[in-house]
């Protein structure tokens, strides 16, 4: 079992990684945590800001002090995760690189490093044309999800579902062959700029898929059939999509509530609840994004079966 540090440098490496990583739910993790998504957020509308250009030009030494704060306080922060993540595998045998590069190479690791480097990027070749690189920032939206588990539960479904989703994206690439054969066969010959190719057709194809129309109109009535039979099963598409994803989220959510269950059991069967269990299970709360009420009503009815047992 590993060993809480009480004092010196490893109990100050001990409580930032608490705090950053929410390992105990208080005032200073949770403070950490509004400031850091309050910042992410202001980063996010100045970007938006920065972009309209006479916004820009009028507020331009502003912006970049913004930035600059931004930067160093977001360096900070990287800095710090991978100095404390070392706290994450203690036990016999682990190295305190496990953590660390558990965390670099992670995709919140990876999104918090490439969210600072164009800064420093325009430090070092400060001549060099690094407006794609800028828009890096825009990565910083992403730290959000580290607070929120909605892009993680709904990746966790995509993943459970990858059979479904594997299915769905075959009968596409089935369709966009027939399809934009057919169209080029059928109106290739009355609107050769439009058509003069399958992989043009494909173009039109994939247009329609998404947004319901293609940008052509056809000019045969073969042509009228097809593109309505087109959009029906871009429709279609669309809800079998939506089912599979709906469908898999809940389950991820079923699941997440199991997990939570588990862990209630198994701190109320000896009857006795240290401040060390509950510490774990609001961080687990936290993690899970369950409200008050959820958790309230998986441990009365874990207490309801244990008294009746």
């Amino acid at each position: 079992m590993s060993q809480v540090p009480t004092r010196g440098l490893p109990r100050i490496k001990r409580r930032i990684y608490e705090i950053l990583e929410g390992a105990v739910v208080d005032r200073a993790s949770h403070a950490c945590e509004i400031a850091i998504a309050g910042l992410v957020v202001a980063n996010v509308v100045a970007i938006i800001l920065e972009s309209v250009h006479s916004i820009h030009e009028a507020y331009e030494a502003y912006f970049h002090i913004f930035d600059l704060f931004s930067v160093m306080v977001f360096s900070l922060e990287y800095v710090l995760r991978v100095w404390t993540y070392s706290e994450k595998h203690t036990g016999p045998g682990d190295s305190p690189w496990k953590g660390r590069k558990e965390y670099v190479f992670s995709m919140f690791g990876l999104v918090d490093f490439f969210s600072t480097v164009p800064f420093y990027l325009q430090l070092l070749f400060p001549g060099a044309d690094l407006r794609v690189l800028r828009m890096f920032r825009l990565l910083r939206i992403f730290k959000l999800s580290r607070y929120n588990s909605a892009m993680e539960d709904m990746l966790e479904a995509i993943k459970a579902e990858k059979d479904s989703f594997s299915s769905a994206m075959f009968l596409l690439f089935i369709s966009c062959l027939l399809f934009s054969s057919l169209i080029y066969i059928i109106e290739g010959h009355d609107q050769p700029e439009i058509f003069p190719s399958i992989p043009a057709a494909m173009h039109w194809f994939v247009l329609t898929i998404i947004s319901g129309w293609g940008n052509v109109d056809p000019l045969t009535y073969l042509g009228t059939v097809l593109v309505i039979v087109t959009q029906v099963l871009a429709i279609a598409l669309a809800a079998i999509l939506t089912g599979v994803v709906a469908t898999a989220y809940t389950a991820q959510v079923q699941r997440r509530e199991s997990i939570y269950e588990m862990e209630v059991r198994e701190v109320l069967a000896d009857g006795v609840v240290t401040e060390e269990e509950k510490n774990k299970l609001k961080a687990l709360q936290a993690k899970y994004g369950m409200s008050d009420e959820q958790v309230d009503a998986i441990a009365n009815q874990v207490k309801a079966e244990q008294s009746n047992g």
